[in-house]
């Protein structure tokens, strides 16, 4: 609670609630922590079921993305999704060397977009 500092919060729980027995709590605890973990290891095997079935990229797969954006680099959709303005350089480093250098344009990106 001290992160948030909302005392009054914490007052008004108090206030209109009453304790719960250690014992009862303890077991709910024991019982949510359980149910947590079975939810999490179930969300864990699909996303493994989804990578083994090559529906990784969810968005390529349903068609959400066109053409365009799938032939884009991920700093390409990067820079287009923070709106950059102006033109500029986008260096692609692998290690110590420079591998690629793409030229950006921001407003050739907007008419793609549009």
């Amino acid at each position: 609670m001290a992160l948030f500092e909302m005392k009054w919060l914490r007052r008004f729980v108090r206030r209109h609630t009453h304790p719960i027995p250690e014992h009862r709590a303890d077991l709910w605890k024991r019982r949510l922590s359980i149910g947590y973990a079975i939810l999490a290891w179930q969300a864990f095997g699909l996303v493994c079921y989804m990578v083994y079935t090559g529906r990784n990229d969810y968005a390529k797969y349903y068609g959400y993305k066109s053409e365009e954006e799938l032939a884009l680099s991920p700093a390409q959709q990067f820079a287009k999704h923070i709106n950059v303005e102006g033109t500029g350089k986008i260096i692609r480093i692998s290690g110590l060397t420079k591998v690629e250098e793409v030229p950006f344009d921001a407003s050739a990106a907007k008419r793609v977009k549009d």
